[in-house]
């Protein structure tokens, strides 16, 4: 019984933890893995590239595939709860960037050739395993939901003001110009806005090639007003940080405790 409590003990301090060389080698490869998936899916979309090295795609995404079975099975058994972890963000992304690949086999034939276009997208959900490697991810999500109210604030004012340059723009360049509509006229003010310029609209008159040139300077400021608040909130986040290390809660998941913690802070286990 005690032999069995160490294997899980150790198993856990691999996969959850990366202060040991153990657990820094399998973050290591899950790394290179998870790169490696899909970089193998973007090339598979490329039809040309498919046709000539299909099987080759095919053994390789097996291969990974596998792999991140054994992996989900892992941290599975290494947790005491594992309901915790398998509806946890994680472990949702975890499965849905592994099912696809067997799912695929449950669908053949040429009439579900659509079914299987779909199932292979669910693989791109593997990018989102990176976030766990992602240090400053954390932070990033606090310091946006600290500056949500500010941001939304901001972009109702930002709506406002295309609602209020559509309306304008309407009245001045006309259908003659492409102004068919205010809603049509509120699409442009947002497409020059954000300076990307589709070119699809223009305005014709001077007057409003006037508001246009203005619309396009204002432009440039109003996008780096959210960059702003949230690097003011990110900066608070790094004034406000505890020193942490990779220590995880083999019972409830629970990352990121103190290093010299004794018990998780979520559900009071020993760690």
């Amino acid at each position: 019984m005690k032999d069995n409590k160490n294997w899980k003990n150790n198993l856990h301090e691999i996969i959850y933890e990366a202060d040991t060389k153990a657990g820094k080698l399998f973050d290591i490869v899950l790394l290179w893995l998870i790169i490696a998936s899909i970089i193998l899916v973007m090339l598979e979309s490329v039809k040309t590239l498919d046709v000539k090295y299909h099987t080759f795609f095919n053994v390789s995404e097996w291969v990974i595939t596998i792999l991140f079975s054994f992996e989900y099975i892992a941290r599975i058994i290494s947790v005491k709860k594992p309901k915790e972890y398998i509806f946890s963000f994680y472990g949702i992304i975890d499965l849905l960037s592994t099912i696809p690949k067997y799912l695929a086999l449950v669908f053949g034939g040429a009439h579900a050739l659509i079914a299987l276009r779909a199932l292979r997208l669910l693989r791109v959900f593997r990018i989102l395993k990176l976030v766990r490697f992602i240090g400053a991810a954390d932070k990033l999500g606090q310091a946006l939901r600290a500056s949500r109210f500010k941001i939304f604030v901001f972009i109702l004012a930002v709506v406002i003001l295309c609602v209020i340059i559509g309306s304008v723009m309407y009245i001045v360049e006309g259908d003659q110009s492409g102004f068919t509509s205010i809603p049509q006229s509120v699409y442009w003010a947002i497409v020059t806005l954000t300076t990307v310029g589709y070119g699809d609209i223009a305005p014709q008159t001077p007057f409003g090639q006037f508001i246009a040139s203005f619309v396009m300077i204002l432009g440039y400021g109003i996008i780096a007003i959210p960059t702003g608040i949230v690097t003011v909130e990110f900066s608070k986040q790094d004034l406000n940080t505890v020193p942490t290390n990779t220590k995880s809660c083999n019972h409830c998941t629970a990352e990121n405790h103190n290093d010299k913690a004794v018990f998780c802070f979520d559900c009071g286990a020993k760690l």
